[in-house]
This record gives structure tokens, C-alpha cells and sequence, in this order.
């Protein structure tokens, strides 16, 4: 049944994959994202290790004792979530355009992303709050308090599985998604996590190149072949990026396919209706 259910979502993740090739332009919201993440981070990261509190946050034994640290770590999570978690949405809203026989354009979902303000910063906050206290939890013991952390962090990340596409549709606050994104995940409990697995794997493929790149520049290098080696290196790199943008992109799809086949019941555009129907069934 693993193996069926992985098979499924290797096929889930060819579809997606398809779905992008006919919506290139999507790949700009990650894209986006990413430099817009690297902004939030300079900003705050400068800030931070001229106080002395970088040290604090990121220390692997030091306890955080200080609250401004505290302080300073929930508005970096804030501001961080709330980037990811606005393009995430634009993207959703694209993919779910295409899915119900729409041409999704960039504009349409900087629009609705735009809409649900209200929705993505209440979110935001909530995800800031968690990530303080499991930071928190983590810095009481270095290793009991990074297994509680890591187990905690793990069941929020299955949890609010479909949060972001509750948001974009169903434009609830963060307790109603929540609790939607729950009972979403009790219908799709298995192909929703084997689906991310396939998608992985997929990537993996994809990324082969990338890393046969990587892997020649470096023994080019060796080889003092300094100019050949260079050159591939930079291509590796590039292809690498390129990649991870891809994958963003075909995790988005993948999420709003299955969330609008488990929370309506119809079959999403460019997917094959028995492969979802096969996905959701309880044998």
C-alpha cells in the first residue's frame, strides 16, 4: 500500500509538473519570495549581531535569557512568515485559476494574495508565536529540549498542512484554518504526505543535473582546471536554484490540487479524475 500510495504521488507530481509547464510565469513567485526572505534577513541579521543578540538566537547552548532576544526573534519570524506565506498564497491562487479552466496571470494573484491582508498577517502571527515557543523549548536543554521541539514542530508542520489554500479560498482567521485544514487532512491523510514524497523524489530526478555539475566543477577544480571548473560550478549553482524555485512551485500545485478536490469534490483541470479518485480511496 506505501509503495502504491508513493506511485500515486510520483503521478500527482508529473501532473503538477505539467501544470507549470503551461503557467511558466508562476515560477516568479518564489522567486520573489526568496529575495524578499534574503531582504528580511539582512535587515534583521545586521541589527542583531551588532547587539550581541545573534549570538543568543542562534547559539546551540546558550539559553535565551535576554526578552528583547525574544522580542527581536518573533518579529524576524512575523515579518519572515508573512513574505512565504503571501506569495504562497498569490501562487495558490493561480494554480486554483487554472485548475477551475482560467489563465491565471501574475497580476490575478498579487490580487488576491492582496485580498486576504487580513487572513495572511493573522497567520503570520500565529506561526511567529509558535516558532518563538518552540525556539524557546529548544534553548532549555540541548538535546531533550531539540527532540520535544523537533516532534512539536513536526505535528504543527503536518497540522496546518492546508492552511495556506484554506486562506486563499475559504478567507477564515487562523483558528477556523486551523481546524479546516484538519478535517481537509483526515480525508487525504496518506496521499497528502506520500504526495510530498513522490514530489521529492521527482525533484531529486530533476535535480541530477545540477548536482553532476557540482560535482565536476569540484573535481575540475582539483584537477586545476581552474576556468573549467569555475564555469561549472556556476551552472551547477544556477541549475540547483532553478530547481528549487521548480519545486516550490510544483509543491504549491500539488496543495491546491488536493485541496480543491477534498474540500469540493471536483477534479481539478489537467488532472487525471481516477488518479485523484484512486488517491482519496480507503482500501
Amino acid at each position: 500500500m506505501m509503495f502504491e500510495r508513493i506511485s500515486t504521488g510520483w503521478d500527482l507530481a508529473k501532473q503538477s509538473f505539467q501544470v507549470l509547464k503551461l503557467d511558466k510565469e508562476l515560477l516568479v513567485f518564489p522567486l520573489v519570495s526568496g529575495v524578499a526572505c534574503l531582504v528580511v534577513l539582512a535587515s534583521f541579521a545586521l541589527p542583531l549581531w551588532a547587539s550581541g543578540l545573534g549570538e543568543q538566537i542562534m547559539g546551540d547552548q546558550q539559553k535565551l535569557q535576554n526578552p528583547w532576544a525574544y522580542i527581536l526573534l518573533f518579529a524576524f519570524y512575523f515579518v519572515n512568515y508573512f513574505v512565504i506565506v503571501f506569495f504562497n498564497a498569490a501562487l495558490i491562487a493561480c494554480a486554483i485559476i487554472r485548475f477551475k479552466g482560467g489563465d491565471p496571470t501574475l497580476g490575478d494573484g498579487f490580487r488576491a494574495a492582496a485580498d486576504r491582508l487580513p487572513q495572511i498577517a493573522g497567520w503570520a502571527l500565529v506561526s511567529a508565536t509558535v516558532g518563538v515557543i518552540l525556539r524557546a523549548i529548544e534553548s532549555r536543554s540541548e538535546r531533550v529540549g531539540q527532540l520535544v521541539s523537533g516532534l512539536l514542530g513536526m505535528a504543527w508542520s503536518v497540522t496546518t498542512y492546508f492552511v495556506v489554500p484554506v486562506l486563499v479560498v475559504e478567507r477564515v482567521g487562523p483558528v477556523g484554518a486551523v481546524k479546516r485544514s484538519m478535517s481537509i487532512l483526515r480525508k487525504t491523510w496518506g496521499e497528502a504526505l506520500t504526495g510530498n514524497m513522490g514530489l521529492g523524489l521527482f525533484m531529486f530526478l530533476l535535480n541530477l543535473p545540477g548536482i553532476a555539475l557540482l560535482v565536476l566543477g569540484g573535481m575540475a577544480i582539483a584537477a586545476e582546471q581552474v576556468a573549467l571548473g569555475a564555469t561549472l560550478l556556476v551552472l551547477g549553482v544556477l541549475a540547483v536554484l532553478l530547481m528549487s524555485l521548480v519545486s516550490t512551485a510544483l509543491n504549491a500545485i500539488l496543495l491546491a490540487a488536493l485541496y480543491l478536490y477534498a474540500a469540493e469534490g471536483s477534479v481539478p483541470s489537467n488532472f487525471d479524475k481516477n488518479l485523484l479518485e484512486g488517491a482519496f480511496s480507503r482500501k
